[in-house]
């Protein structure tokens, strides 16, 4: 091959490599709140175990909408209001259902008598179990009559007062550091008197991180259980020889009370009858004793 064709032939192998590397594809890192299946990124963000969550308004099981959000801190509430034929016995399967999901019992009230029974509970679960919660408790023995499920974004607020809390201990620390640099009792007083005032700051900022952290990590349920009225009259077909027995002994009674009612009666009055048949007899006796003229 003659020389002068060696540097066309190594300018065509350049421009073949070149178009090699530009067709081939490239793999493109996945982006910060996107999940990787299939090869393709979808948009749903990743909790922090690796899962892509629910997009919002999925059914996440039983037919109830997933409250959870790995992105958003939510503070969550549920009412319950139920009837049931034991309200009492509803409420404590209440308390077994909170405490075998890992939450507690926060209010217990019991009250009335027989069919008159009615019971409200309020307590607390995990908020990644209330879905697993509400569940359950439209399960129990009785009739939902409403129910209802407020979430309360409080993201912005909850990253706001953590941002507060994080300044104030820095300014704590450099009053601390400032302490120990102090030369005069003057300068030590009044260093002392200012990480006084923040200290009292970084406390209630941090009770109120707390406070909003214990409420986002649980929720609470609240269920007001009354009875279920007793059916007017008795149902076809059934006999129940003990209630008949003691409706005999109460018309019974009736029957005996009205019967001395009217004996009552009769000690009081019958002496008028006696009265007025003795004054009609004087009276003839007058008349017939009376001489004619």
């Amino acid at each position: 091959m003659p020389r002068r064709l060696l540097p066309l032939l190594a300018l065509v192998l350049i421009l073949g490599a070149a178009c090699a590397g530009q067709s081939a594809p490239t793999a493109v890192a996945p982006q910060p709140g996107t999940a990787q299946r299939d090869g393709f990124a979808y948009g749903g963000a990743a909790d922090t175990k690796g899962v892509a969550t629910a997009p919002e308004g999925v059914p996440a099981g039983q037919g109830i909408p997933s409250l959870a959000n790995a992105t958003r801190d939510l503070i969550i509430s549920a009412n319950i209001t139920m009837r049931s034929t034991d309200p009492w016995a509803t409420a404590d399967a209440a308390r077994g259902i909170a405490a075998s999901l890992g939450g507690d019992l926060l209010g217990l009230s019991q009250s009335g008598t027989g069919d008159r029974r009615s019971a409200s509970v309020v307590m607390r679960v995990p908020s990644s179990r209330v879905d697993d919660a509400l569940t359950q408790l439209k399960k129990l023995d009785g009739e939902v009559l409403t129910s209802s499920v407020d979430a309360k974004d409080v993201t912005d607020q909850f990253v706001d007062v953590q941002a507060r809390l994080a300044a104030k201990k820095a300014e704590e620390q450099q009053y601390l550091t400032l302490l120990g640099r102090a030369g005069t009792v003057d300068e030590v007083l009044k260093v002392q008197s200012a990480l006084w005032s923040v200290r009292m700051q970084v406390e209630q900022l941090q009770a109120q991180v707390n406070s909003m952290k214990d409420r986002i990590d649980y929720s609470t349920i609240s269920m007001s259980i009354t009875p279920i009225a007793p059916a007017i009259g008795e149902p076809v077909g059934t006999w129940d020889p003990a209630r008949t027995f003691a409706k005999a002994l109460a018309t019974l009674a009736l029957v005996f009370r009205g019967l001395a009612d009217l004996a009552i009666w009769a000690l009081v009055f019958i002496w008028v009858p006696f009265l007025a048949l003795g004054l009609t007899l004087v009276g003839l006796r007058l008349r017939r004793a009376a001489p004619t003229a």
